[in-house]
């Protein structure tokens, strides 16, 4: 009897361990502010838009950048932990590289339709200010160059540096990923350090064209998307968090609470002058490249609030209000690279043909429910795409079998 047990018991536990592992309900929460970091991004990128009072940036020290990274390197995480604890290192570490290779196609891609709408957009208003604007005027002196050095990561035109960022995060992504699984402090104490030196010692990364550095520069923003990263593995695991968010909830409150007056003060300055800004010549200017400690800590304060007031459950994130932007953070590659384009051209609409206000909701108003629309018909196609086939029905023959 013992041994029959455990010839048939076998057979069951390498079924068992054969399965696919059981994934987790989607978290909404991530898509919907995913999405709108994406209509953020580009409304900030079309200069003097109205609209940008209404986008974090103008009641925060961070923008919707800060929120795209640390979603980025949350979502990375859970995804790639769970193929690692149900696959193994080896697989986990291919479909990371994959995702980092289909950014660099996507990069290169963008970088050339970019190029070539600058360039139009310059060449048919004879205004080569836009070529300096948008950072492409090396191109145009040293294509040759410029392209190599597009390819290597290094020339970065403008809207075209958070892609970088996020190749060369996935790139070192593996190691970070298989330490976390060991302990979560082995990856984010060196980041830490690494994001300390920054500030301390103000290191860069050269990019070009010479004397340029990179936007983002990734030793400061990597702790940003490995904070991220901790968090979603975490969450991946089933840990609570519980008790402290409700130990980190007053503090939270208090700094995101005074950055929030403090940067609301400074908008309000810039439209009424006489409305003073607060802190404004002890603050001023606030280091985006290096991710400031200004920005970073009232970030991560949101991050609490909206993990306490914002539950996974929450109705509002399947409503149809919410639906479009859900669908934007689900799509999100294909929803940013064209939100890059769109705001250029919202850029060149204003600055050619009218500026007015009217004119410039119009541009915001096209360029958001274009992406709304590419969001729904992508996510359509997938769904589509991962229906069963259908079998078609045999035909009936008229006369009755006869040949």
């Amino acid at each position: 009897m013992l041994s029959s047990g455990v010839a048939t018991g076998r057979p069951a536990q390498e079924l068992k361990s054969a399965l696919p592992e059981p994934t987790a309900p989607r978290d909404l929460r991530l898509d919907f502010f995913r999405g709108l970091s994406l209509i953020f991004i580009f409304i900030d990128h079309v200069p003097e838009n109205v609209l940008t009072y209404f986008t974090l940036q103008a009641t925060t020290f961070f923008d919707a950048a800060e929120v795209f990274i640390f979603i980025s390197g949350f979502t990375t995480a859970l995804v790639f932990g769970r193929r690692l604890r149900s696959k193994g290192a080896l697989y986990a570490t291919a479909g990371v590289l994959r995702r980092a290779w289909q950014l660099y196609i996507a990069h290169v891609f963008l970088f050339v339709l970019f190029i070539a709408e600058v360039s139009y957009t310059a060449a048919t208003f004879n205004n080569p200010m836009y070529t300096e604007e948008m950072r492409v005027a090396a191109f145009l002196d040293e294509p040759y160059v410029a392209v190599a050095k597009a390819l290597m990561l290094e020339f970065q035109p403008a809207f075209l540096d958070i892609l970088p960022l996020y190749i060369v995060m996935l790139l070192i992504f593996p190691p970070v990923l298989l330490a976390m699984q060991r302990h979560w402090l082995l990856v984010l104490v060196p980041s830490a350090i690494v994001y300390l030196a920054v500030q301390i010692f103000d290191i860069s990364v050269p990019a070009y064209p010479a004397g340029h550095v990179w936007f983002f520069n990734p030793l400061a923003w990597q702790l940003l998307f490995i904070g991220g990263a901790v968090l979603g593995d975490r969450t991946g695991r089933g840990q609570d968090f519980g008790r402290l968010l409700r130990l980190a909830y007053p503090v939270a409150a208090v700094l995101f609470a005074a950055s929030f007056v403090v940067k609301l003060s400074w908008t309000l300055h810039g439209i009424v002058p006489a409305v003073p800004g607060l802190f404004l010549r002890e603050l001023w200017p606030i280091d985006k490249n290096n991710l400031s400690p200004i920005r970073l800590l009232p970030f991560l304060a949101l991050v609490v609030l909206v993990a306490v007031h914002v539950p996974r459950d929450a109705r509002f994130l399947t409503s149809a209000a919410a639906r479009p932007l859900v669908l934007c953070g689900q799509q999100s590659l294909e929803l940013f690279c064209l939100g890059i384009l769109l705001s250029a051209l919202g850029h060149f609409v204003l600055a050619e043909y009218n500026s007015a206000e009217v004119m410039q909701l119009t541009v915001n108003l096209v360029g958001i429910t274009a992406m709304f629309l590419t969001a729904r018909t992508i996510a359509w196609y997938k769904a589509m795409d991962r229906a069963p086939l259908r079998q078609a029905a045999p035909a009936h023959r008229g006369d009755g079998g006869a040949s």
